[in-house]
């Protein structure tokens, strides 16, 4: 991306206004009020510019692809005047390109708050679409944490795996698209589950909403053995937490351990045999 605009002082901006580097950044970022750097031929710029919008251009479409699906139906450039305003408008705090989608979902963020008449489930759904390339591109590893994978999930504290993430929306991202733009959020919250396997795919299920709260739990109070988790659970789903109850629970974690999504349970570090 070129670079951002440098908000300091003004004998920065006088400086920085004078350099050939920063004066073709502000053109090829924002032609229409940018002047031209001097002693480049126009049509060495117009390669310039379109180079550098093309390429954020394809990669946030790639990224967002629901998102762009939108925007271009029925109209094309709406989807690119959408980039535009983002190239344009945002102050990337990153050059990394594998953070680019980070950004276009801040600048989503901030532009809910500007009155630019987006839906309101934009958002969420740039969310959705971004936490997918977060976890692909997350360095973190099943092993991060010392556990027990035979362990008991009721008498141990089950330990959620760093590579499973449990998300609530409030609107129903995982069904907008072209055909699907709700007006207004369903009564539930949409509660979702993120993972990636060990071939690196991701993939993503709908969790019940009491599933989602255990998972939730389980990051929240991570030293909290199972059975008691299911009855802090149940007192929150205002149901007694009968066997019945805990049966149903021990259920779901084991489950989850099944999927992978639970790992096991909890160790101390002087009990992991691989320390």
């Amino acid at each position: 991306m070129p670079p951002d605009r440098d908000p300091a002082g003004s004998g920065t901006v006088d400086r920085l206004a004078t350099d050939p580097q920063r004066a073709l950044a502000d053109y090829i970022r924002d032609p229409t009020h940018a002047p031209p750097p001097e002693g480049i031929e126009p049509h060495r710029l117009k390669v310039y510019r379109e180079l550098f919008f093309n390429n954020i251009e394809s990669m946030l479409a790639g990224n967002f692809p629901v998102i762009r699906r939108i925007w271009s139906d029925p109209e094309p450039e709406r989807w690119t005047g959408l980039v535009r305003d983002f190239y344009r408008e945002h102050p990337s705090r990153t050059p990394l390109f594998p953070e680019l989608a980070r950004e276009f979902l801040r600048y989503l963020e901030h532009r809910a708050g500007a009155g630019r008449g987006d839906p309101p489930w934009l958002v969420e759904l740039a969310h959705y679409e971004w936490v997918e390339l977060a976890l692909q591109i997350s360095e973190s590893r099943a092993d991060d944490v010392p556990f027990d994978p035979d362990g008991d999930l009721l008498d141990g504290a089950p330990l959620v795996s760093p590579l499973a993430w449990p998300l609530a929306y409030a609107w129903p991202v995982h069904r907008i698209g072209p055909g699907y733009l709700p007006d207004h959020p369903p009564d539930a919250a949409t509660c979702l589950l993120l993972q990636r396997d060990a071939q690196g795919k991701v993939g993503f299920q709908q969790l019940s909403p009491l599933a989602f709260r255990l998972l939730q739990r389980l990051d929240q109070q991570p030293n909290l053995d199972g059975r008691s988790q299911l009855r802090a659970l149940a007192g929150e789903a205002d149901v007694a937490p009968d066997q019945t109850f805990l049966d149903d629970g021990e259920r779901m974690l084991r489950q989850f351990h099944e999927a992978g999504v639970i790992l096991g349970i909890r160790m101390a570090p002087d009990d992991d045999p691989n320390a």
